[in-house]
This record gives structure tokens, sequence and C-alpha cells, in this order.
């Protein structure tokens, strides 16, 4: 893969990259929680439908907030690359590879839903996390196998991607009653693990020493 941030340092890429984090959390946050949640209603597509259709507003809202979100999510995906390059290139090319996977089909699924079809989105949904949830395993340990991020930060992020296999496909997996509590104890590396990463780029970021590829 070719350096997609042309002959910018990785000290540049790690501020850029810890800004989206940043950004992207409380976006990501307002337009789910406080958004889509009051109008998607999982496995009742008619409801959802009328949901959308009388408040586009609204819908049109959480829609232009998530075209934000798509687009930090390129960002961070070709700002990783250039940052854990000098560590595995092969890695690092897995890593964007799979975020960018994750931002067209999630980008797809919104568009299907934007079309009043929330079945085709759900699905998108399902299979888009499935390289989000790659990728976040992935880049913890290109960033514990890296010289220059520190380890604990890596060990975090893998424990994220099982806990977010917990969040988004557990309730196919557990009973309910286990599903519930393995949701509490899962929400918080899962939630924060991004953030983690984000807030030490952005901070401590602008100090990794220069590692030629």
């Amino acid at each position: 893969m070719t350096n997609p941030f042309g002959n910018m340092s990785q000290r540049k890429a790690a501020i850029i990259v810890g800004v989206s984090f940043i950004i992207m959390f409380p976006l990501a946050l307002f337009a789910d929680l406080f958004i889509l949640s009051n109008l998607v209603v999982p496995g009742d597509a008619a409801t959802t439908i009328s949901n959308i259709q009388a408040d586009w507003l609204l819908f049109g809202l959480s829609f232009a907030i998530y075209l934000i979100i798509l687009a930090l999510d390129v960002v961070i995906a070709l700002g990783l690359y250039t940052i854990l390059k000098p560590a595995n290139k092969s890695l690092s090319s897995l890593v964007a590879i799979l975020r960018l996977l994750y931002t067209v089909i999630m980008g797809v699924s919104l568009l299907a839903l934007a079309l009043l079809l929330p079945n085709e989105y759900g699905i998108g949904k399902l299979i888009a996390y499935v390289f989000f949830i790659s990728h976040i395993f992935i880049l913890g340990y290109s960033v514990f196998k890296s010289s220059y991020i520190p380890r604990s930060l890596g060990v975090f992020l893998i424990i994220a991607s099982f806990c977010y296999v917990v969040l988004l496909y557990g309730d196919f997996i557990f009973p309910q009653e286990l599903y519930e509590a393995l949701l509490m104890i899962a929400m918080l590396p899962a939630t924060f693990a991004e953030i983690s990463l984000g807030t030490w780029l952005l901070f401590k970021g602008g100090k990794i020493p220069e590692v030629k590829s």
C-alpha cells in the first residue's frame, strides 16, 4: 500500500488521528443514542419506516453526522497506516484495509436506511461490524508489537475486540440473562479503547520518534 498521507510524518499523522478519534466519539454517541435509537426499532421494519417518515429532519441530522463520522473513519484508517507502517508494513496495511471496508459497508447500510430499507440496513451493519472487530483486534496487536506506542494500549484494544463481539453479536450467542450481564461488563473497555488510543496519540503522539520504514 502506497503511503496515503504522502510524506506526512508519524508525528503529524498521530495528532490528526488523535483529534479524529476525539471528535468521532461524541458524534457517534449523539447520533446513535439520541437519534437513531429513537427511530430504528430492530426487527420492526414498519415502525422504523414510520418513525423516519414522521421526522425526516431528525433522521437527516443523524445521516449528516454519520457522513462526518465515516469521513473521520477514512482519515483514521489512512493515518493509522502511516503511524504503524514502520513497525510492520503488512499489518498496518491490513489495519487500514479492514477499517476502510467497514466504512464502505456502513455507508451503504446507512444509504439503505435512507431509502427506507431497514432490514438491509440491519444486515449491512452486522457485516460491517465483522470488519470493524477484526480491525480493532489487528490494530491492538500492531500497537502491542510496535516499539513506540505503549503496549498497554494494544492489550486494551485486543480486549475491546472481544468485548465488541459480546456487544454486537452477544444476543445471537448467549441466553438473554447472560447476555445482559455480559453487556455491562463489556461496555466499558469496548467504549473507551479507541478513545484511550486517540488521547495518547493526541497528547503524546507528537513525541513519537520518527522510525524509518
